[in-house]
This record gives structure tokens, sequence and C-alpha cells, in this order.
């Protein structure tokens, strides 16, 4: 109990203002897990959903004293819905480890072109489906932004899980948007961490992109080694 109601109360002072403690350990819990996401580790998925369980007590504010008063529902609706998306993921993951190479738990490969358009239709209409119902809850504004978030963030994961490359760029999607609605509503350690998550994702796409195209290559015959009775 005494580790608990420290981990609750404990606060990092950063010049005038101060960062709750389990928000700054819920991103470096998310950079490990993305980190290993990229090098398509199984440990990924359980890693992160220790990082979303500390970020779903900062995100609804004043619930559970924020040091901003700030509650976004779209933040902390989608650490439960991280936490979800991470279970179906973690399964898939280790349903492939023994199929995948060099101990990697899956190959990436593309969406097909029905998908892609099916996720940016996703994308647009759960955003629209999202924003009153986060107003009406309280949201930050612009809420529009928190219900992108969400969304993005569901899809970025479930990629994840299915092993598509494009999952990255909908990270970066997520980060354009989310970045700034963080900041404002003074969440400045997750803020930082996301703008840092907007470089490391395009890195992921390129490394995933690769991996890829080196990985799906059929492997060539090893040829059959020549008989003595070809040089009698």
């Amino acid at each position: 109990m005494d580790f608990l109601r420290w981990l609750f109360e404990a606060q990092i002072p950063v010049g005038g203002s101060v960062l709750v403690l389990r928000e700054v350990l819920g991103n470096i819990f998310g950079l490990a897990s993305a980190l290993g996401g990229m090098r398509r580790k199984v440990w990924a998925w359980p890693i992160g959903i220790a990082g979303n369980l500390l970020l779903l007590t900062v995100f609804l504010g004043n619930v559970f004293g924020a040091a901003s008063p700030a509650t976004l529902w779209g933040q902390a609706g989608r650490q439960i819905m991280f936490i979800g998306v991470a279970v179906y993921g973690w399964y898939r993951w280790r349903q492939g480890l023994h199929s995948g190479i060099a101990g990697r738990a899956i190959v990436p490969g593309w969406a097909s072109p029905k998908v892609r358009i099916g996720m940016a239709a996703a994308m647009i209409a759960g955003t629209a489906a999202l924003t009153p119902v986060f107003d009406s809850m309280g949201s930050y504004p612009p809420v529009w932004a928190d219900a992108w978030t969400f969304m993005g963030s569901l899809l970025a994961t479930y990629g994840m899980a299915r092993g598509w490359t494009e999952f990255w760029l909908v990270w970066v999607a997520v980060d354009i948007v989310g970045v700034p609605l963080l900041f404002s509503a003074g969440y400045f350690a997750s803020a930082f961490m996301y703008l840092f998550y907007g470089f490391f994702t395009l890195a992921g796409f390129f490394v995933w992109w690769r991996a890829g195209k080196r990985e799906s290559r059929p492997l060539r015959p090893t040829p059959e080694p020549e008989t003595a009775g070809a040089f009698s």
C-alpha cells in the first residue's frame, strides 16, 4: 500500500512545474514497447500493457489527482482499448513465433487496397461519431482531436497485430494531432514523448518495409551436388 501511495503521489519537479511520475513511467514503458514492436518481439505487448495501465490513471485527470486538471476521455479510453487489442496482438504474435524468422513473431506485409480504404473510412467516421460523445463527457477541447487520436490509435494497434507495415504511418497521423493536444492540456511528458514517437515511427516504417521485402522473398532452391559420374 505504501508503494501504491508513493506511485500515485510521486511528482518530478521541472522548472516551475511538476511532472507526474506515473506519466513519465507510462511513456517509458510505451517507448520500450514501440522498440520491441519495431524488432517484432513478443514482449512488446505485455510491456505496452503495463504502460497503458499507468497512463490510464494519468489521463483520467482529477479522478486520480493528476498534476493537470484536464481530463482527456479519449486518451483515457484508448488506454483501455490498447489493453484489449494488445491481448489480441500478444496472442497472435505468440502463435507466429515458431514460424517467424530469426526469432521474430511476424513477417511484415502490406494491407490490401480494400483494407486501406476501410481503415481511412473508419478513421473519419469514427472521429465524427466519437467527437460528440467525448464532448458530452467533458473532454478537453478541441474534442475532435481527442477522438482522432483514439481512432488512430485503435487502427494502428490493430494494424501492428496483423503485421501491416502501414500501421507506422497511422501513428504519424496520430502524433501530428495528438502532440499539440497534449501540450495544450498540460501533459508535457506525454507530449514530448509523442513528439519523439513521430520520428521513431518513421524509422519503424522503413525498418518494417525493408524487412518485409527481405523476408517475403522466396528462398532459392539449393543446387544439387554434382555426382562423380558427371566427370567420368
